[in-house]
């Protein structure tokens, strides 16, 4: 028999960065648990409504929110990345939005271009920067996916600029305020607060360390939201019910467009796993998240985590697997 839910997150329990998750059959929880600590310092323990820093999970955000203009023909997958960056390289051309969407644009990696005297965190502008003024990439586009944070971050400045709204607002108008997610936000330091806020740790030997922020924190198309278990239920019924997008538009977002190198595939802003499931991690200095979809049978997994070692994947897995043998 699969391990039961709380034995899986037994770790992550006492005085420690901890974690939330819930494992949802057709909408209803069928477990719901938190554990550990939000705030180490504050001793706030993680709740069902404690917001961390999804990083990777936010693309499929992203994704949405090109996604909807698209629905809406005031943005086109095939169209050059080109025409909103002046002073582009030939290359970018022949790089549509798809490929943007997919991982195959082939660009550079920005974290690998940062200056290294580089102290204020990066934004969306700043990787265009960065990017820009190279002229090569890693591959022909299309022809190869290589995950790629750059071309999310674009796909942020292309949203705002297409939805003449900064990127955060398109966001919260689009998605998160009509779907009730009350305390999710793409948060931009100076300009916004995380109402109960989960912090991320590193342990160093026998303590933990607050390792928050980074150099890449400030990036919003990459991995720039938080979110609570809570408010991922109502994404999640909005996703199974059809409320974002049309029908065929929808089905393309979870259709396999490039193949990953572990065998599995990518759509728009999700991984899957034939078409049986669709799932996605986040890693970021301090946070470990995960989301997984079984989308035949409507079972859904999500593990939030505020430590630099968590599992999350290997934990919504588990989750997914306790919930078939129900």
């Amino acid at each position: 028999m699969p391990t039961p839910p709380d034995q899986l997150f037994h770790d992550y329990a006492g005085a420690a960065p901890g974690a939330s998750a819930l494992l949802l059959r057709d909408g209803a929880a069928i477990f719901a648990g938190a554990f550990g600590m939000a705030d180490l310092e504050r001793r706030e323990p993680a709740t069902g409504a404690t917001n961390y820093r999804l990083a990777s999970v936010s693309k499929q955000f992203t994704a949405m929110a090109a996604l909807q203009l698209v629905a809406e023909r005031r943005l086109a997958l095939e169209t050059p990345i080109v025409r909103w960056f002046a002073g582009a390289p030939e290359l970018w051309r022949r790089v549509t939005v798809q490929h943007l969407l997919t991982h195959t644009s082939g660009l550079l990696d920005y974290e690998d271009l940062i200056p290294p005297d580089t102290t204020a965190p990066l934004r969306d502008q700043d990787v265009l920067d960065l990017v820009r003024p190279h002229a090569g990439g890693y591959h022909a586009p299309g022809s190869a996916f290589r995950y790629s944070n750059t071309g999310y971050c674009l796909l942020a400045l292309i949203v705002a600029h297409v939805a003449a709204r900064p990127f955060a607002v398109v966001l919260r108008e689009r998605i998160f305020a009509p779907l009730g997610m009350a305390g999710t936000l793409a948060y931009e330091a100076g300009r916004s607060a995380v109402a109960r806020r989960a912090y991320g740790y590193t342990r160093r030997g026998p303590a933990w360390e607050r390792t928050d922020q980074s150099l890449t924190s400030s990036t919003l198309g990459d991995g720039g939201i938080y979110s609570s278990v809570a408010d991922m239920a109502r994404w999640d019924a909005a996703l199974a019910g059809g409320r974002l997008l049309p029908p065929a538009l929808m089905a393309r977002a979870f259709a396999p467009h490039a193949a990953t190198p572990d065998g599995a595939a990518y759509g728009f802003g999700w991984y899957l796993r034939g078409r049986r499931t669709a799932y996605h991690t986040g890693d970021t200095v301090g946070f470990r998240t995960a989301i997984v979809r079984r989308l035949d049978a409507r079972l859904t997994a999500i593990v939030l985590a505020n430590r630099s070692e968590a599992s999350p994947l290997e934990l919504a897995d588990a989750l997914i697997a306790y919930a078939e043998q129900l």
